[in-house]
């Protein structure tokens, strides 16, 4: 462990790119004690190359229903878990691209379904890449396990539209991951991305403008507590006892935010709006600042 992660809220909730490869056997292990997911924005990356024994998780093929705009349902959950041999006991590590964007957020999609033994390698793969550690193109064959699902609990961790038109008239704290071009309200989308239909820019009402990165270093791993501290609590003002609502785009940024906030820092009612901009910019009816 490293010294940092002893000093965050949930110190376990983190491994370490050295623990991954001193597990790499226990990825493949018959009893699935242990399983390494790969998350990625990019479809092709996984099948280019992964850690060895990673099996993948794609963000839109496996997470989301094809027809309705919603997430799988416990049924689909358990046929994906047992496809990638995650039985109900299995300890799931992720890690994935653009600093663990899309690993946090099948994290966060996990925790709908209740699956508790979760933990994130710190840095992603661009850490990973870094350091040199051996990648490969060999998709691992595991035993298909057995897994029963918790009815899928969307009010543990995530906020619907209602909900975040209630929260502009409480005190509840709406963090904006975007970018602060987004938040402003000069670009609708990352550069280099395509806009997904949101019809204006701007904010959410109170939103705070704590863009995702701020809570990264240079190789893609968190910043020490004390740094965190600053960021979310003495700059910006939340409380640990507030309720918070982190949004971005579609979802997949404001999950980092959201991992940070609920595990790192301790808040004790985090949520995160999947909704975000792309649903929130084209209400009518609803307010916007910019």
């Amino acid at each position: 462990m490293e010294e940092k992660f002893k000093e965050y809220n949930n110190s376990e909730i983190l491994v370490t790119t050295q623990w991954v490869e001193d597990h790499i056997k226990d990825f493949a292990d018959q009893k699935g004690d242990y399983r390494l997911v790969e998350s990625n924005e990019d479809p092709l990356l996984y099948h280019s190359k992964h850690i060895p024994n990673a099996v993948e998780i794609d963000w839109t093929s496996d997470l989301n229903d094809p027809v309705t705009r919603d997430y799988i349902n416990e049924k689909q959950f358990e046929e994906l878990c047992s496809k990638k041999g995650i039985s109900t006991d299995t300890t799931v590590v992720f890690y994935g691209d653009k600093n663990n964007w899309w690993s946090a957020y099948a994290l966060w999609v996990f925790q709908l379904f209740g699956h508790e033994k979760v933990k994130l390698m710190d840095g992603g793969r661009i850490k990973w890449e870094k350091e040199n550690r051996k990648l490969v193109k060999e998709i691992p064959e595991l035993p298909k396990a057995i897994y029963k699902s918790k009815i899928r609990n969307d009010k543990t961790v995530r906020v619907f539209r209602d909900d975040v038109l209630a929260a502009i008239k409480l005190n509840i704290g709406l963090v904006d991951v975007r970018s602060p071009e987004e938040f402003r309200g000069e670009r609708l989308h990352i550069p280099g991305y395509p806009n997904e239909g949101a019809l204006r820019g701007g904010h959410i009402p109170g939103a705070h403008s704590i863009p995702w990165a701020s809570s990264i270093q240079e190789d893609g791993s968190f910043k020490p507590l004390k740094d965190l501290k600053k960021i979310y609590e003495n700059e910006n003002n939340l409380s640990k006892k507030q309720p918070v609502i982190t949004y971005c785009r579609i979802g997949e940024r404001s999950s980092h935010t959201w991992f940070v906030l609920k595990y790192l820092l301790g808040f004790e009612n985090v949520k995160n709006y999947d909704g975000s901009w792309t649903e929130y910019g084209n209400l009518v009816g609803a307010p916007i600042e910019k």
